[in-house]
């Protein structure tokens, strides 16, 4: 990226780890071969995807218990988890439960369902900070519960929930399976996944490359399968394997995962300087995001529209966002801000600053010196 730019849309996307381009140039020149092939490229090829594989499952702990399947990101694989696991299992009840504030693959994902196929769909709804009550969440489940989904951290406050906890409880529940989006979540929170069902995230979250994402199932766990094809990936996810995107996939989560507590760190101390300058000018900003994760920061314009500001700071050549990228072609305006019981000024002006190890203080202090400038100076 040119060097002008000030990126602080990590949410959205992340820049590549140069080692991974240099792999992913490495990979695509040497291991083009289909790794399906039976000749000696082709299985060479396929033995890189089983490494990259088995190195997956033992970063996240849960080699003994899971599988991976490939897919090209994490609405793809937040829908195989959903909807295979749903169709596989619709004999045993027709009640599912996700919250109010789920990425919209998720949330898209259980509409279908529920119009396509009659099941039955709840919407937990979380507290004024963002986080699901796992008490409420117990309270919901009926005889005919099959599936329940929580994301890790959402995706446009920051909010964290105690996943292992609700796995904990939701393994009194047999016939229950839990899906868990861990997009925001994976090498940035320390998580503890071994008794989550399905587990989803994707490469270019965690400077890896776009295309490439993952559906991580328990090994007992059966689903059915979305597309038809020549079996792939054990029959649940048909179409020839990248084998240049996993391997980069896998090197991008060994790395981040390995400067996890280092980012933490740094990524804390560049939160905090936004956080004093917002929470200093209280007449100009309200807080929307907890403290907890100081991957993702959100706050609103209290008498600026957010747009207006997005764009000013853009033509400065610092990128924030508004709302999430996923959803921003459609509603304008924050469902997950106003989920939290904020007023419409507030959850119609929302300001997300998603933060990276890359980043810098300088980058940090100039963002702050123009947001402070542009919202004096612009009149909506």
């Amino acid at each position: 990226m040119d060097n002008k730019y000030i990126y602080l849309d990590n949410a959205a996307t992340t820049i590549p780890y140069k080692e991974v381009l240099d792999s992913y140039e490495k990979v695509s020149t040497s291991y083009f071969a289909n790794p399906s092939s039976i000749h000696k490229i082709g299985q060479e090829s396929a033995r890189l995807v089983e490494l990259s594989r088995r190195q997956m499952l033992d970063l996240l702990n849960l080699t003994n218990t899971h599988e991976v399947i490939f897919t090209s990101g994490a609405t793809e694989s937040n829908n195989l988890a959903i909807i295979g696991y749903c169709l596989a299992h619709k004999n045993r009840g027709n009640h599912i439960i996700t919250t109010e504030y789920e990425h919209p693959s998720v949330l898209e994902a259980f509409n279908f369902l529920k119009k396509e196929f009659g099941f039955d769909v709840t919407h937990l709804k979380v507290d004024k900070e963002g986080r699901v009550n796992v008490n409420n969440l117990l309270s919901l489940i009926t005889d005919d519960t099959i599936l329940v989904s929580v994301m890790a951290v959402n995706n446009e406050i920051g909010s964290v929930n105690d996943i292992a906890k609700i796995a904990k409880e939701l393994k009194k529940y047999p016939k229950v399976a839990f899906h868990c989006d861990a997009v925001q979540a994976i090498g940035k929170i320390d998580m503890n996944y071994k008794e989550v069902d399905l587990l989803t995230f994707t490469s270019h979250k965690i400077h890896g490359p776009k295309g490439i994402g993952c559906l991580i199932k328990r090994k007992s766990l059966e689903i059915t399968a979305l597309n038809n094809g020549g079996g792939q990936e054990a029959g649940y996810r048909s179409g020839t394997l990248s084998v240049d995107l996993i391997v980069c996939f896998a090197k991008a989560l060994r790395l981040t995962m390995e400067n996890m507590k280092k980012s933490f760190k740094k990524v804390s101390e560049l939160r905090d300087s936004v956080l004093n300058y917002v929470a200093n000018h209280k007449d100009l900003y309200e807080i929307n995001s907890t403290l907890d994760n100081p991957y993702i920061f959100n706050f609103s314009l209290l008498n600026k529209k957010a747009s207006v500001v997005v764009e000013a700071l853009s033509n400065e050549n610092i990128m924030i966002s508004s709302i999430s990228a996923c959803h921003s072609k459609g509603e304008k305006f924050s469902y997950v801000v106003k989920a939290l019981g904020k007023t419409e000024q507030v959850y119609k002006n929302t300001l997300r600053v998603s933060f990276d190890e890359a980043n810098t203080v300088d980058e940090i202090n100039i963002f702050v010196d123009k947001l402070n400038k542009i919202v004096s100076e612009v009149k909506q």
